[in-house]
């Protein structure tokens, strides 16, 4: 193969596609690594950061876990899942991004990443997973900092992908739950603040923190854009909901179906963002999608109807938090915690982590369907069922 033509060719296409830029999308040759890597490629730096994502265990897993609604992909494959949303993230993201002239695969790589920590049985699973986490001293669980462990310290065998900082730096600072008027980019932006971002975190502090590039706002606004609609429309489809329910001054400005909604909120986006410096809505949109963002909350995601499952999650997660961690004590090498997590760990992993991280780490990785039948495996001994478990070293 000729390796100069090859990089000829490569260069060529870099420089060609950074024609097309704004002033403030991040180029190609800003990405920089925590560890050097000479593998050459014809893809720039963000696409093989977004190829990385898309081949690993952690993102197969994705369509095994809850986005809102626990257990209803038993009886409806179309409810929305991890998978879905991430794609919807990606597409919608995207599109922001071109009319903006950023980064396009720098963005997807942080889309497709960006929920990576994601527990099974979605945010209940993430809290009944920081309620043991607190018990053994572990400090605060969030999955954006679980996101950024994933593709940090636990992919590829505990080695890690060896992301660029600006991905890694979009996948922690992404946060739908908080509602920003203006995303600004925080630039100067290092290791050092992660790692102090990451120990304020786990203490239960409230802290300031913008992603470190426009193309890490834009994804961060679009996570709110592609969830708050289709959780509506996944509401109406399990009858928590009604569409004529939803408040008029919001269906007025925003419309009634997601397909409106996101039409609406991704059109401010762009008009409102161009050439700004910044990302956002203008003052109207904002307030109108804080108040969906309220009535979700009232309707939906506190519902009684949606969170009846909450209690089994809080304790089936205790109790395989313990099993685990008791197993790990008692080196029962049995256990599934050794056949498909331990045993294909680095021995740098096996020895930097205790025993309360390691439990940690294997419960975030679950899908909903594989911490059921762990569920099953450790408590309901008695009971018939066709276990189906992910493939050794998988996890």
């Amino acid at each position: 193969m000729d390796l100069k033509k090859l990089s000829e060719i490569y260069k060529n296409k870099i420089s060609e596609d950074e024609r097309y830029y704004s002033e403030d999308a991040c180029r190609d040759s800003s990405a920089r690594r925590l560890h050097k890597d000479l593998h050459q490629s014809v893809r720039s730096e963000f696409a093989r950061d977004r190829d990385r994502i898309l081949y690993s265990g952690a993102y197969r897993r994705y369509q095994g876990k809850t986005q809102v609604f626990s257990f209803t992909n038993l009886i409806d494959e179309e409810m929305t899942n991890r998978s879905l949303h991430t794609t919807y993230v990606s597409q919608i993201s995207r599109t922001i991004g071109k009319f903006l002239g950023l980064n396009l695969e720098l963005i997807e790589a942080i889309a497709l990443g960006h929920d990576l920590g994601h527990t099974p049985f979605g945010h209940d699973g993430e809290q009944a997973l920081n309620t043991c986490c607190l018990s053994h001293g572990l400090g605060h669980f969030h999955h954006n900092i679980q996101s950024l462990r994933i593709v940090d310290s636990i992919s590829r065998k505990g080695r890690g992908l060896n992301l660029t900082f600006q991905v890694r730096d979009g996948i922690i600072s992404h946060d739908g739950e908080v509602h920003n008027t203006i995303l600004k980019p925080d630039r100067a932006k290092t290791e050092a603040d992660i790692e102090k971002y990451i120990q304020k975190k786990k203490q239960g502090e409230k802290v300031e923190w913008m992603p470190a590039t426009m193309e890490g706002c834009v994804v961060r606004i679009s996570d709110t854009i592609a969830y708050i609609g289709q959780d509506i429309e996944d509401a109406i489809r399990l009858n928590i909901l009604k569409r004529e329910e939803l408040p008029q001054d919001i269906v007025s400005h925003l419309g009634e179906r997601n397909s409106k909604i996101i039409d609406a909120l991704v059109k401010s986006v762009i008009v409102n963002s161009l050439e700004k410096g910044y990302i956002a809505f203008d003052e109207e949109t904002s307030q109108q999608l804080l108040k969906l963002k309220n009535f979700n909350y009232a309707r939906i995601y506190t519902n009684i109807k949606v969170k009846k499952s909450k209690e089994v999650i809080n304790r089936s997660m205790k109790l395989l938090f313990e099993e685990y961690l008791e197993d790990i004590k008692k080196h029962n090498k049995e256990s599934n915690i050794f056949k498909h997590f331990i045993n294909h760990k680095t021995e740098e992993y096996c020895s930097l982590y205790n025993a309360e991280e390691k439990v940690r780490d294997f419960l975030s990785t679950m899908t909903d369907r594989y911490f059921n039948e762990e569920v099953k495996r450790y408590f309901l001994p008695e009971s018939k069922y066709i276990y189906i478990g992910a493939k050794d070293g998988n996890v």
